[in-house]
């Protein structure tokens, strides 16, 4: 059983606005990662066998690597698809938004959000969400993941019996990428009950964990090697890594959408080693990603320097000045946390 930690009252509320609206649009974040393509995919898949009309729409493409998930294939990106993502917009009268707390979080589809008149949900787990963003919040910051929120909401308004294999192999996706595989933030017994209910759907956990960390290119792998031998910098002082890469670098070597996921992990299995960073040049900005070990609260520096934000062990943010200032930036922010840095073993 599974603790009722979504208040009755959002379970009741939720239902109804489902089953009173006829056009639904799923909507999540700016380059959608594993979570977020899980859960908009699990209600996805959930409001389908209620026989509920549903669309989703992201900001921008995704990594190739989700393109295997069911009904992947089928999600409109408004950076391709805007005149039509428009017109589905204009006519829904429910939008339920998931694995983001705030509308900057959803980059150009921003503005078009703010304008609909008609209902909003949102689920999610990061800190902080804006308490206007809709009628319905359903945020737990303390749950692994938002695809585990989802399956909850699902479990309490009494639909699990009738899940399909492809909202559970949505929710499994979510749930595993952003534990690292249930490597972190997943001691929760609770969360090994919802694995086991997802199996009871015929979910193959293993050609999912295949499909998302065992499909890279070659020239990612390039990458990667590039990445540790010539741009990772270990400062044992603050026991952190920081691996830095050029547009030019990524151009050199193929880069595709997707291409440095989890790379910001791999410093972490260095001995003493507490922070890892990834710091990324864009055609528009510099992105940052921050993974900890222990204690140590990345999602603090994320939204304290770097615009962003996420979660005491991952997070991420984002810089507008150039990647070598950017790289400066953080190692003069490093000092200010030597002290608790060093105090994790």
């Amino acid at each position: 059983m599974l603790s009722k930690i979504i208040a009755e009252s959002l379970i009741t509320d939720t239902r109804q606005y489902i089953e009173n609206a006829n056009n639904i649009i799923i909507i999540t974040h700016i380059s959608p990662d594993g979570d977020a393509m899980g859960s908009a995919l699990g209600v996805y898949h959930f409001l389908s066998s209620l026989n509920k009309k549903a669309s989703i729409v992201v900001p921008n493409k995704f990594a190739s690597f989700f393109n295997w998930m069911p009904a992947a294939t089928d999600i409109f990106i408004y950076e391709v698809q805007e005149e039509k993502i428009n017109q589905l917009i204009s006519v829904a009268d429910l939008i339920i938004m998931t694995d983001f707390n705030t509308l900057s979080r959803i980059g150009a589809l921003q503005e078009i959000i703010e304008k609909f008149t008609g209902d909003k949900i949102l689920i999610d787990h990061h800190r902080n969400p804006d308490l206007n963003i809709a009628n319905i919040i359903i945020s737990y910051p303390h749950i692994s993941s938002t695809s585990e929120i989802v399956f909850r909401l699902i479990y309490r308004m009494g639909f699990s019996e009738t899940m399909n294999n492809c909202c559970a192999t949505s929710i499994y996706t979510g749930m595993m990428t952003d534990t690292g595989a249930f490597t972190f933030n997943s001691n929760n017994p609770e969360i090994y009950f919802i694995i086991s209910e997802l199996l009871t759907k015929g979910i193959d956990k293993d050609q999912i964990y295949n499909n998302i960390y065992n499909t890279y290119s070659a020239d990612r792998l390039r990458l990667m090697g590039y990445a540790l031998t010539a741009k990772m910098e270990v400062l044992d002082e603050y026991k952190t890594a920081i691996i830095t890469l050029t547009a030019d670098e990524l151009e050199h070597y193929n880069y595709q959408e997707g291409d440095t996921e989890g790379f910001v992990n791999l410093p972490l299995s260095i001995k003493g080693v507490v922070c890892s960073i990834l710091i990324k040049e864009n055609t528009t900005h510099v992105k940052l990603s921050f993974r900890s070990r222990g204690s140590f609260p990345v999602n603090l520096i994320a939204s304290n320097y770097f615009h962003g934000g996420g979660h005491i062990n991952a997070a991420g943010g984002e810089s507008y000045e150039s990647i070598n200032q950017t790289f400066k930036r953080v190692k003069e922010i490093l000092p200010l946390y030597k002290e608790q840095l060093n105090s994790i073993d």
